[in-house]
């Protein structure tokens, strides 16, 4: 099997590294030259286009930012849609709009390609690993046949439902991550001003209720004033307005994840938005004109 690969971002470019590591053949393209030149300095072949790429492989990968750069990358001039035929699949792992996915599922069958929606969730550390979480959408089929080289990538892979659910699960990740983020940053800010030195406040709570995979991802973080992206602010408010969106399309209301945003988008006008989403704190540090930072 010979996998397309397009889009080697923070979060693509070790996940096109750990299907080469795994034995795969892999055709990389990017806009971007730097990153692949990397990948395919680690054994990967460079495709000319998104055209180009589906004509030469069986699977093609799409890891983009949103909707618009899925759309342009599958559907547009050049794009995959051009170049695919019948049989092969299309697997967007995108953090997108699932209406958006559906729409692009629904040209690329007119072709007589499948397609899944199989966004992640995990950041740069997990990509790197290869142990991200892969939430899918599609047909039970195409999910077995692409579930060996998805497992590369990812420690569990999950099939949630028909095209589409992959993202509204992410979605559903996504607000749970960020809400996440925001007690504990509101919590730690109040704990260190009080006089509890923050790494004694974490090693309380991390075995009780309050303890969490994020928890331990991003208090460390905190403590250390190291904002460096896994995953950045600017990402998680677009996440988090296709929740929104979609939330208003369904009629489910969201009221804390439209507080989150209100945060983030703060963040963002202060020109905080590249910075890693544990920078939340950040925004509670600011009010309280106190900094939480281990032995401060």
């Amino acid at each position: 099997m010979k996998i397309g690969f397009i889009g080697l971002g923070i979060m693509g470019k070790p996940m096109a590294k750990n299907l080469l590591k795994a034995g795969y053949q892999v055709m990389v393209y990017d806009r971007m030259p730097a990153p692949v030149k990397e990948v395919v300095e680690a054994g990967a072949t460079e495709g000319a286009s998104g055209k180009d790429i589906a004509e030469k492989c069986d699977v093609v990968i799409t890891m983009l930012p949103n909707s618009p750069h899925v759309k342009a990358a599958i559907l547009g001039p050049g794009g995959v849609i051009e170049g695919i035929s019948a049989g092969k699949i299309v697997v967007d792992m995108s953090s997108i709009a699932p209406l958006a996915a559906q729409e692009v599922a629904a040209k690329l069958a007119e072709k007589g390609v499948d397609m899944l929606d199989a966004p992640v969730s995990g950041g740069e550390p997990k990509a790197i690993e290869g142990t991200l979480s892969i939430m899918v959408g599609g047909k039970q089929a195409i999910f077995d046949r692409c579930q060996p080289f998805l497992a590369k990538m990812g420690a569990s892979v999950v099939l949630c439902g028909d095209i589409g659910a992959g993202n509204v699960t992410k979605l559903a990740n996504q607000i749970i991550v960020a809400l996440n983020i925001a007690a504990m940053s509101e919590a730690f800010v109040l704990a260190s001003k009080a006089g509890v030195d923050p790494e004694v406040l974490y090693k309380a709570i991390r075995g009780g209720l309050a303890g969490s995979t994020v928890l331990d991802a991003k208090a460390p973080m905190v403590m250390a004033g190291n904002f460096k992206p896994g995953f950045r602010i600017e990402l998680h408010i677009k996440d988090l307005a296709n929740a929104i969106e979609t939330g208003h399309d369904i009629g489910v209301p969201l009221p804390l994840t439209s507080q989150v945003m209100e945060i983030m988008q703060a963040l963002k006008v202060d020109g905080k938005g590249g910075n890693d989403h544990s920078g939340i704190v950040q925004f509670y540090e600011k009010m309280a004109q106190f900094e939480v930072r281990k032995g401060k």
